[in-house]
């Protein structure tokens, strides 16, 4: 069945108009601007558009963006995480050389007379033997160091050499209960002997007669008496006195100045005499 329109222009024909349409349309517009108002309209119907078809590429771009922000920022956590890590652990060394540096100044600025050679030692070793208070220092023959040398701390008198090794030595404290030092009391000058009580905490003194001018808190120092301790030095201070006159003597005991818990370096001392005695 054939229709009523069926037949036109040919293919070609029509082709050939659109082109003949489109140039003279476009010569129009170029010379006489006739369609700068539509193409407006047309722009302003267009533009959401583009909008929508440039959306995926800006939300890819803004998430691969964030994404490498987020990775730079963990890196970056990371590396300062590190950092305060190092850098906390170099405080802690510096504070610890800090308060080393500290003890070796106070040793070294400790009262010793202008006639005495010392010598810096550190502990190595304590005694575990719950009987003996003794102790191991890191200096020895090849130091000069010799038996009955008396030891110091940055505060006062802890104890003296009893066995010299080639490169060591072991120091017998104050405290040990064999252990005795003169001293003399320096409000009154009244003579006495300290002892070690098995404590490092506290001394004892014996045979204090009831009428002997001691009061607590009494500083005692090294009378110098016996050559070994050089005289002058702090030993201990009094802590209590009990006066019972139904004993023949004062029970006194005494705390020691020497910080004999808490030894880290150590003084050891020579005196001219010494020096001169055993060139």
């Amino acid at each position: 069945m054939n229709l009523m329109f069926s037949r036109g222009p040919s293919l070609q024909s029509r082709l050939a108009l659109s082109l003949f349409l489109s140039v003279a349309l476009i010569l129009f517009d170029h010379k006489f601007n006739g369609f700068g108002t539509t193409r407006v309209y047309l722009n302003s119907l267009v533009s959401p558009l583009q909008y929508l078809a440039n959306l995926p590429g800006e939300i890819l771009n803004t998430s691969a963006g964030r994404l490498v922000s987020r990775e730079r920022l963990i890196n970056e956590n990371a590396k300062l995480t590190h950092d305060a890590m190092l850098m906390s652990e170099r405080l802690q060394q510096f504070t610890f050389l800090e308060k080393e540096n500290e003890r070796l100044r106070r040793l070294l600025n400790s009262p010793v007379h202008d006639d005495t050679k010392k010598l810096v030692a550190e502990l190595m070793a304590v005694d575990n033997n719950p009987y003996s208070h003794q102790i191991l220092i890191n200096k020895g023959a090849i130091n000069n160091v010799f038996e009955g040398q008396p030891v110091l701390d940055d505060k006062g008198i802890v104890g003296q050499i009893v066995q010299v090794s080639s490169t060591n030595s072991r120091v017998l404290l104050l405290a040990d209960v064999t252990h005795s030092i003169p001293v003399r009391v320096a409000r009154s000058n009244v003579r006495l002997i300290v002892s070690g009580a098995g404590s490092l905490q506290e001394l004892f003194i014996p045979h204090v007669p009831h009428s002997s001018d001691l009061e607590v808190g009494d500083l005692l120092l090294s009378s110098g008496l016996g050559e070994v301790f050089p005289e002058g030095y702090p030993v201990a201070k009094v802590k209590s006195i009990v006066r019972d006159e139904s004993r023949p003597f004062a029970q006194v005991t005494a705390t020691p100045i020497a910080q004999l818990d808490r030894l880290k370096y150590l003084l050891l001392l020579w005196s001219e005499k010494t020096l001169k005695m055993r060139q």
